[in-house]
């Protein structure tokens, strides 16, 4: 089948909300109807390396010893050195699993059964967007380029990447917006023990709903809808120069969140992979705050985290400092005792932000490695073919000869 035959029928069943399966990958680029792409990369100048540096050490000062000082326990390192070792050691297994579950949950949306991406390839992709995403402030647009790339280098057309990736964050994030939607509605209402005030129970609640009736309304958009806005992007005026730009975005989302909804319906259980995601993440917070005195109802942790971490929209490498700020708010406004928010949130940051880091930036050059072997088994592939033509080819010769000399 031609590339654009294939990439017609893929384009069909996503907007149909079918579940279309990643193509085995071609031998040569050529072939994919895309030329090699080059890993993404970040330019960074010594002046911004150097910028870079100095924020990341002002941030882990102020957090790390002046912030507890102003809450009044002291230098935080000192006190995390007297936390409970158990809980922090269970603190760190609780994330490990987390990371798990993104990965399980990278796989089914991502790999089928013909794919070249194994376990090593899913966690190396997957590690080395977490640390892209966490190391630059681009709102975790840094992970998904890279993510988007390693995957078309994988062999999958780049539509269908881009389809699947908008699923991925679809699954993801749905797991956020329903939480902040029943937990915050529950606690609003007195029905979750904790309490809170409206501004974070009810606003998150009402911010959550009018997300998902956004997603809602993306998956009823017409499966021609790029072909419609095509046409009024024909003309050569400065609003169709704009449309055109950007035509494809709207047919990719919809097809994107009809594809999500459509793994949901195959009750695949890998999804749960974003429960866990999320899950054993705010199960790290529960854990470091059993490592240094009485946690709070579990509904006001579960709330506070996901209030916190909006935190990472901010323009700050990993949101670092935002997250921190917004987690210790949203405590102290439940009732929370402000010297022991302050020693969980930081001690939490530091097994969940700190702790993976190193390991994606290991991820990213292994991921390297394993892009290029991929790029010489896709050269390598073409010329044994040539090779075992020209092979068969005499011997063809031969036979007919001895044919006609009989």
């Amino acid at each position: 089948m031609a590339p654009e035959d294939r990439q017609q029928v893929m384009r069909g069943n996503a907007e149909e909300g079918e579940l279309p399966s990643p193509p085995a990958p071609e031998p040569v680029d050529a072939a994919l109807g895309h030329h090699e792409e080059e890993m993404p990369r970040v330019s960074i100048t010594r002046k911004r390396a150097v910028a870079f540096a100095l924020f990341i050490l002002a941030g882990i000062a102020f957090l790390y010893f002046v912030l507890p000082k102003l809450a009044g326990v002291g230098t935080a390192v000192h006190h995390i050195e007297h936390g409970d070792k158990w809980w922090i050691a269970v603190g760190v297994l609780l994330e490990a699993l987390s990371f798990a579950g993104y990965i399980v949950l990278f796989r089914a949306v991502f790999v089928s059964a013909d794919s070249r991406i194994g376990w090593p390839e899913s966690y190396q992709i997957t590690m080395a967007g977490l640390a892209a995403t966490r190391l630059f402030a681009t709102a975790g647009a840094g992970g998904i380029a890279l993510t988007a790339w390693a995957l078309r280098r994988s062999g999958m057309e780049p539509r269908l990447v881009a389809t699947r990736m908008v699923a991925f964050i679809v699954l993801l994030y749905v797991v956020y917006a329903g939480s902040m939607l029943i937990d915050g509605i529950g606690l609003g209402t007195g029905l979750f023990p904790g309490g809170g005030p409206f501004a974070i129970t009810i606003v998150p609640a009402i911010v959550a709903a009018v997300l998902f009736a956004i997603v809602g309304a993306v998956s009823l958009l017409p499966g021609d809808v790029e072909r419609r806005l095509g046409r009024w992007a024909s003309g050569s005026g400065r609003f169709a120069q704009l449309l055109a730009s950007g035509v494809t975005v709207p047919a990719l989302a919809a097809s994107g969140v009809r594809t999500a909804i459509a793994l949901i319906r195959s009750r695949d259980l890998r999804l749960l992979g974003a429960v866990a995601w999320w899950g054993f993440d705010i199960a790290v917070l529960w854990a470091m705050f059993h490592a240094f005195g009485s946690p709070p109802p579990f509904t006001v942790i579960w709330m506070a985290y996901f209030v916190g971490t909006l935190g990472n929209l901010l323009p700050l490498p990993g949101g670092l400092g935002g997250v921190e700020g917004g987690m210790i708010g949203a405590f102290v406004a439940f009732g929370v005792d402000s010297d022991l928010a302050v020693l969980a949130v930081l001690s939490y940051r530091a097994i969940s932000f700190w702790m993976p880091t190193p390991l994606g930036a290991i991820a990213y050059l292994q991921l390297r490695r394993t892009v290029a072997r991929w790029r010489d088994e896709q050269t390598a592939r073409p010329q044994a073919s040539a090779l075992g033509g020209q092979m068969e080819a005499p011997g063809a010769a031969g036979a007919a000869g001895a044919l006609q000399g009989s």
